[in-house]
């Protein structure tokens, strides 16, 4: 008996070893309560499979949080993030799930408030110059106004599951650069790509800031951006709109889920 006790506690040993040195292991107690919270990119627009009950939000059976509780089977699982949320809607319409017994909470946001659709339908439908203008607009709003709006949503979350572990996620590049590609001039593409650099830097200084995991998924789309030839995200979709420079159910599972899998 003593000697199977023994071998037990020394194979738990080695079992944890094993995760620490491949990196399996994670921060979180699976078992836990997990709340998702945030905009379209974590509720899944443009992975299709969106669950009815979730109306204008769409939340797709193929986004990231979803993926990853239907592999970690949390206690609970609350998914409220929405399509076209900022930071005043998190605050407004998502918190209610959190609690001291939350677990895990993961959340992207931040996109919406600097402008994103209106950046990307003046890159589309006017010249250089005004993309690049309208660039360094919602670049001057990410400087003076967005980390307060971070902050609020950050430091109500930890006021509300103060025990929680807290994954920020950012946004990818969107167009991989050098190629010949129709479409955006490379002008664009390389602006677009620079706004996104420069607002997932702010985004994770202010998570930083607040003691949270950061999530940068720019590794994991590299090589498949759009222009790529393997593109996770879409690009211009005139028959559905809302889609548009969203990620994939590909770019969902494998370019966002890996991330909070080991930021988790």
């Amino acid at each position: 008996m003593r000697r199977s006790r023994f071998a037990a506690y020394v194979g738990s040993l080695l079992l944890a070893l094993a995760a620490v040195l491949t990196g399996t292991g994670t921060a979180y107690a699976a078992e836990g309560p997990y709340v998702a919270l945030g905009d379209s990119y974590s509720s899944g627009v443009g992975a299709g499979s969106y669950l009815s009950s979730s109306g204008d939000c769409k939340r797709s059976t193929k986004a990231y949080p979803y993926l990853w509780a239907a592999a970690h089977s949390p206690s609970s699982f609350a998914f409220t993030a929405c399509s076209g949320a900022r930071t005043g809607d998190v605050l407004a319409s998502q918190l209610t799930p959190l609690n001291a017994a939350t677990a895990l909470v993961s959340i992207s946001i931040g996109g919406n408030d600097a402008g994103f659709s209106d950046v990307m339908t003046t890159c589309v439908l006017q010249s250089d110059s005004s993309c690049l203008a309208r660039i360094n607009t919602a670049k001057a709003y990410v400087d003076a106004t967005l980390p307060g709006q971070l902050d609020n949503v950050y430091s109500a979350i930890t006021s509300r599951a103060p025990n929680a572990h807290v994954v920020v996620l950012g946004y990818p590049r969107f167009y991989k650069l050098g190629t010949t590609c129709l479409g955006l001039s490379e002008t664009k593409r390389k602006a677009i790509n620079d706004a996104a650099d420069y607002l997932d830097t702010a985004i994770a200084k202010r998570a930083a800031n607040h003691g949270f995991a950061w999530g940068d998924v720019r590794s994991t789309f590299t090589g498949h951006e759009l222009c790529s030839g393997s593109a996770w995200l879409h690009s211009l979709n005139l028959l559905n709109i809302g889609e548009s420079y969203h990620p994939t159910a590909a770019g969902q599972s494998g370019g966002y889920l890996p991330v909070l899998n080991s930021a988790a």
